[in-house]
């Protein structure tokens, strides 16, 4: 009985895949096209100019003259030569409806509300389950000890990176400890 229901699902599955034709690869996203490569060039394409005696002679090293023209517009921003339209009226009104300039500290908050969404309130159960602050992000360096194995390394003519930095290890206390913790 299995076999007829499987034999069932299987055949409309065949036949609606042997539909797709010869391209089922590409159909099921198997196959990928890469871009032509004469597609995605930034040059100018070639042309055979109408007379070759209006050519100037070629001097080696020198931008092309598409190239050239291209210059002040990639620096500038637009096309050379050319200036701003003046704006539209629905350009305007929509302007108007905005509101007023962006004020200075935008960049302080963008970087608050990012901050909120990337450290969202706790909850409670987060609270009682993980009660304990997170350790802060980074490696301490103890202060002290490395400033004498910087003095060590100067006095003996070694160099400031050899040896190892010496790391502040946090201090681990049994107050803090949860009760099986301290049993186990």
């Amino acid at each position: 009985m299995t076999r007829i229901r499987t034999l069932l699902l299987g055949l409309p599955l065949a036949a609606t895949l042997a539909g797709c034709g010869g391209d089922t690869a590409r159909s099921l996203g198997f196959t990928r096209d890469p871009p032509d490569e004469f597609q995605v060039t930034t040059r100018a394409p070639l042309s055979v100019p109408p007379r070759m005696t209006d050519l100037p002679p070629p001097t080696p090293g020198a931008p092309r003259p598409q190239d050239q023209a291209r210059g002040p517009a990639a620096i500038l921003g637009g096309a050379a030569g050319t200036t701003a339209a003046a704006p539209s009226g629905a350009e305007r009104a929509l302007l108007a409806q905005a509101g007023t300039p962006v004020t200075g500290d935008v960049r302080r908050a963008v970087d608050a509300e990012s901050l909120r969404l990337d450290r969202p309130e706790r909850s409670v159960v987060d609270r009682l389950m993980f009660w304990r602050e997170p350790p802060p992000p980074g490696i301490a360096v103890d202060s002290t000890r490395e400033a004498q194995r910087l003095r060590e390394n100067a006095a003996l003519g070694r160099e400031t990176t050899e040896g190892t930095t010496p790391i502040q290890q946090p201090a681990t206390t049994n107050s803090r400890t949860g009760i099986l913790n301290r049993l186990f």
